[in-house]
């Protein structure tokens, strides 16, 4: 199941509880429940290991205490079998809202207690919320029966390429904008942002053995998750790193504790609080608690607090997290989340935070607190988000990069703020937006308009402000009219200039396309821009030397990706085939290697995720198909059903495509046609009149032909149609079995040779009744007529419903096909497809970018041509010609008194004299 189908049957399923619960409380229904069943299956996974079968698994219960004591020991709780969510599905209808009471509450009972920390109370909200879901035992049961049913189909195999629990939350976060997010203190981190703090992290740390990572406003986890999981592609062997989580609302902090679980990561290795953060320092112990304060620090800390929240400064000067740096104002609590995730932070540590622009400017204490910062060195980098990024807030955001101890003394400003793409309402980075934002801050690059190192002095002299455009300016310049060039025409030799990176690539090619007309001024040589540049020497060189620069880069990939695909790493090969095109593209000048790059990664999602089924499942994988599953609805609910095959990492589509060519291609053929049809319906629609649309033969909107009324119109229509041949089979049809013989045999007005006779020798009534028909369908009507348009549609139902039918058939037959094709391929032709899947789309993208830059070139000129092509004088001139003309035929023009005044005014807007 993708993000989008998970979206559509969420949505579907919280607008069905609606009347039960409040919307914005419907998560933590759903998320605890899905806990509960990742619990329950983790649970049966651990009984098989231990060699139990499925009879012994349905023993399981209270009352073998030595094995529950080991379960709880060794996975941290223990479930019995009546209260597995497996049991409760099996239940059917003997399912009750009770066993659900029971199984929270013994779950509650059994915790190891190692795993308290981890486990206690974390169904509280989704147990006391239960008597919220209906009024009576029966209906609070059914609510939960829809939900379970619903969770059943929830991916949980750990496959997906994205956090489910943390789409679902933020997901539902968004549907419920009126009563969750921001309004509730909710926050989320998008997933792209995550991915963008845990890489400046992970480049931070890759030298570690082992480390600490916190986060003090967690939220769902799913921002301490991602930064895990980056850090850990650098950590040889498991439970290296410890996570530290602490969260204010009760509901959050259930869901950070249920990610991190669910994310596999060992229970002895979380630390999570439900606390605030900014009222009492944490973590201050390990393990146990104690009385003894003592400081935690780690090595990492992340975090995505609530912008500019009000908060208590009261008694927080001596707090030691604020007395070296100074208190935040009350209203605006920013600077307090930052010190006290500094505070946390090992010497050689690194934090990355999320903040609002007014951090960087502000005044009052928020002044003290970044001169401090700067003085003391502490902000490495400041990296500006695009606005509208965050769920909850459309304003611009940015990324505070801190340390306790740097070798560099200056501060890395970055403007990544027009660097996105748009989904829906909001703004995303993309992956090589994020790529090019990490390769700077490794590098600390300076790029124009993109980011600057700005040094201690030079942020003195500008009394400690950071505002980002200050420093880095990447706004573009509104687009200049040259006034000259507006009245007279020419293209100004100033705006030719700011195309110089193609003129410097594309030597000569100006003094081509371009004739001076004036020592500012030039005029193209031809309007056939597109063309000389295309043909100019220099550019059919530059496409040359590109194709030249990856003219191996197929054969690399192959023998990367798919003679070694056994082997292929789906985390560390995406980074080796980056910089083998960054490489490449080194000589190659106009290029955005970042453009590259997102060629890559759009495709590397599907060849990470199949390497890793290849690697867990082996060669079987290549040629096995898979059940097509679909939800359709059967008595008014919605059921899982079979609906054909799909391959498990072959595509049918793609298998077709290459080797059942012929078919496919007949089959779209036939699809045209079928296509072709709706136009022919809308040009008969549109030919009727009104009389003839109100006559019952269209739909209530008039956009389409109801087919029974259609066919209802037409027999009444032909019911009074005769010819001598349809009165002689109608005459037939009364007649006896000996008279028909005759009848037929004196009878010369019918085609008896039309109809198939009986092996009686006569025909049946049926065979009798539909030749009238024929008959009746065969006259001819005028043209445009309403019953010649009739008769017009109903052949063109017919056709329609024929071509569906052979769509059906052929497209069945294909899909069988190709389904005993994939099962029977040899390895050599599975890994030739896989090619085409993997490595295809890669070469097409790469090879598409020197057309793009030639095209937007191209692009530019022709812009540039159009915006003086006309210039005023020539504007100036057609009007005066058009007043003469005006005024030659007003000349001609008599009337009374009335008609005469009205004329002379008009002449003088046309600026001539009144001669009365």
């Amino acid at each position: 199941m993708n993000k989008r189908q998970l979206a559509a049957t969420i949505w579907k399923s919280a607008n069905e509880m609606r009347s039960k619960i409040e919307a914005n409380e419907y998560k933590d229904y759903i998320l605890g429940f899905i806990f509960y069943r990742y619990l329950s299956e983790k649970e049966l996974r651990f009984f098989k290991d231990q060699g139990m079968s499925d009879e012994d698994i349905k023993k399981m219960d209270e009352s073998d205490e030595d094995f529950v004591n080991y379960t709880r020991d060794t996975i941290g709780y223990f479930i019995a079998y009546e209260n597995l969510f497996s049991t409760w599905l099996g239940m059917g209808n003997e399912f009750d809202v009770s066993n659900v009471r029971k199984a929270l509450s013994s779950f509650n009972r059994l915790i190891g207690k190692t795993h308290e920390k981890v486990f206690k109370k974390v169904f509280n909200i989704l147990e006391t919320g239960l008597s919220k879901l209906g009024e009576t035992a029966t209906t609070q049961t059914k609510a939960i029966n829809e939900l379970i049913k619903l969770i059943k189909r929830i991916p949980m195999d750990g496959k997906q390429d994205y956090d489910v629990l943390g789409f679902i939350y933020e997901y539902l976060l968004s549907q419920f904008a009126a009563n969750a997010g921001k309004k509730a203190g909710e926050f989320y981190t998008p997933h792209e942002v995550s991915v963008l703090m845990s890489e400046i992290v992970a480049n931070h740390l890759s030298d570690k053995s082992e480390i600490r990572i916190y986060d003090p406003t967690s939220g769902s986890g799913s921002l301490l998750i991602t930064i895990g999981a980056a850090v850990a592609k650098y950590l040889s062997g498991g439970n290296r790193i410890n996570y530290y989580a602490q969260e204010l609302k009760e509901n959050t902090y259930n869901l950070t504790r249920m990610n991190l679980v669910m994310r596999g990561i060992n229970p002895a290795n979380i630390y999570v609080r439900n606390g605030d953060t900014l009222e009492e320092d944490w973590p201050f112990f390990e393990g146990e608690n104690n009385e003894n304060y003592q400081l935690v620090r780690v090595d990492a800390v992340v975090s995505n607090p609530p912008y500019s929240q009000k908060w208590t400064q009261k008694g927080k000067e001596h707090d030691p997290r604020f007395s070296d740096y100074g208190v935040a104002p009350k209203g605006k609590a920013d600077y307090a989340f930052l010190l006290h995730d500094l505070y946390h932070l090992e010497d050689d540590g690194v934090m990355t935070i999320v903040l609002p622009h007014g951090v960087l400017f502000r005044g009052n204490e928020e002044y003290n607190i970044r001169k401090n910062l700067i003085e003391k060195n502490n902000i490495d980098a400041i990296i500006g988000l695009p606005a509208n990024v965050f769920f909850g807030t459309s304003i611009p955001t940015l990324i505070m990069v801190l340390k306790r101890h740097r070798k560099e003394t200056d501060t890395l400003i970055i403007n990544a703020s027009r660097g996105y793409e748009k989904v829906d309402k909001s703004n995303r980075l993309r992956s090589s937006d994020i790529k090019r934002i990490i390769d700077c801050i490794r590098s600390r690059a300076e790029i124009p308009g993109f980011s600057v190192r700005v040094s201690k002095e030079e942020i003195r002299e500008n009394d400690y402000n950071l505002n980002i455009p200050r420093y880095v300016d990447s706004f573009e310049k509104p687009e200049s009219w040259d006034l000259h060039a507006i009245m007279f025409g020419g293209i100004p030799n100033e705006e030719l200039d700011l195309l110089e990176e193609y003129w410097n690539v594309f030597l000569d090619l100006r003094d081509v396309l371009c004739i001076p007309v004036s020592e500012r001024y030039a005029q193209f040589a031809s309007n056939h821009i597109g063309e000389i540049v295309r043909n100019h020497k220099k550019v059919r060189e530059y496409f040359k030397n590109y194709t030249a620069k990856f003219a191996t880069f197929r054969a690399f990939l192959h023998a990367l990706l798919i003679e070694n695909y056994r082997i292929a790493s789906p985390t560390t090969d995406e980074e080796k085939i980056t910089e083998d095109i960054f490489s490449r593209l080194k000589s190659v000048p106009l290029i955005d290697k970042y453009e590259a790059y997102q060629v890559l990664d759009d495709v590397w999602n599907q060849i990470s995720t199949d390497l890793e089924v290849l690697h867990t499942e082996g060669n079987v994988a290549l040629t096995q198909v898979d059940p097509h599953i679909v939800t359709k609805k059967k008595n008014d609910k919605e059921v899982e059903v079979q609906e054909g095959w799909e391959g498990h990492i072959l595509p049918f589509e793609l298998v077709q495509e290459i080797y059942f060519t012929a078919d496919l291609q007949d089959l779209r053929q036939l699809e045209q046609e079928l296509a072709d049809i709706s136009s022919s319906y809308n040009e008969v629609i549109d030919s009727l009149g009104d009389e003839e649309k109100e006559s019952g033969i269209l739909n209530d909107n008039g956009t389409a032909f109801v087919t029974k009324e259609v066919k209802a119109k037409v027999d009444e229509m032909l019911d009074d149609i005769e010819s001598e041949e349809i009165l002689a089979l109608q005459e037939y049809l009364e007649l006896s079995l000996k008279e028909k013989r005759a009848f037929v045999e004196k009878t010369s007005v019918v085609d008896w040779g039309v109809m198939e006779a009986s092996k009686k020798g006569i025909y049946t009534k049926p065979v009798v009744v539909a030749r009238i028909k024929e008959l009746k369908q065969m006259t001819a009507f005028p043209d445009e007529s309403f019953e010649a348009k009739l008769m017009c549609v109903l052949d063109t139902i017919g056709r329609e419903a024929a071509l569906k039918k052979e769509i059906r058939e052929k497209s069945a037959t294909l899909h069988n096909k190709t389904k005993v094709f994939i099962e029977n391929m040899s390895e050599k032709d599975a890994l030739a497809t896989l090619e085409e899947k993997w490595i295809t789309p890669i070469i097409s993208g790469i090879d598409a970018l020197p057309e793009r830059i030639v095209t937007q070139f191209i692009e530019k000129l022709i812009a540039l041509q159009e915006k003086y092509c006309i210039t005023f004088s020539e504007v100036g001139t057609e009007i005066e010609k058009t007043e003469t003309a005006v005024s030659d035929y007003l000349s001609q023009l008599n009337g009374d008194a009335f008609d005469m005044e009205g004329l002379n005014e008009l002449r003088k807007l046309l600026g001539e004299s009144n001669n009365g």
